[in-house]
């Protein structure tokens, strides 16, 4: 376990990182509601900055220019303070991006398996990463949590609803008690 605790005194953002479906958006703004930080999801904040869905994206010009909005969009947000920020789900594959995520903020990890992301998603056709195979989709799943687990500290979504998880995160980051999951 990484000593980050209480960090919620020294964060000047919280960064919600995990793969499609892990509840990064829906978690993160009930926290920033719990915190009184503002919100922000990157997908969102490339669809408004381009015009353009993330299916659209994908479909026009590539996953490698998708990639490059998002390094541009994390380089814009070196100046905000008080922000929870749900991170797309490949954002931090990018060292560099990486590297500027933990200068902004705390990395917090949203963990959910396989099989219930795929679940949670299964309906939804706007997520580019669908179109891929199952043993795509498990390879990259794999590849990822090893990215993921470097965060400082790891909840699982899988069997909590998002209002308890966002309030599990809150105490931790006042260092309350420590209810998180860390593989």
């Amino acid at each position: 376990m990484k000593d980050c605790s209480p960090i919620i005194l020294k964060a000047q953002n919280i960064i919600l990182i995990g793969f499609m479906a892990a509840g990064k958006s829906s978690i993160g703004q009930l926290l920033a509601q719990e915190l009184n930080w503002d919100f922000l999801d990157t997908d969102t904040e490339i669809a408004n900055l381009t015009g353009l869905s993330i299916p659209e994206i994908f479909r026009k010009y590539g996953e490698a220019r998708f990639r490059q909005e998002e390094g541009l969009l994390i380089k814009r947000l070196v100046n905000i303070n008080h922000t929870v920020i749900a991170t797309g789900g490949g954002l931090v594959l990018n060292p560099d991006n990486w590297a500027a995520l933990q200068r902004l903020g705390v990395l917090v990890h949203l963990y959910v398996p396989l099989e219930l992301a795929l679940q949670r998603v299964k309906k939804r056709s706007e997520r580019p990463l669908l179109a891929r195979s199952q043993e795509e989709l498990s390879k990259l799943w794999l590849e990822r949590q090893d990215i993921y687990n470097k965060a400082c500290v790891t909840f699982d979504t899988s069997e909590k609803s998002p209002v308890a998880i966002a309030a599990a995160i809150s105490a931790y980051l006042k260092g309350d008690h420590l209810p998180c999951y860390n593989k």
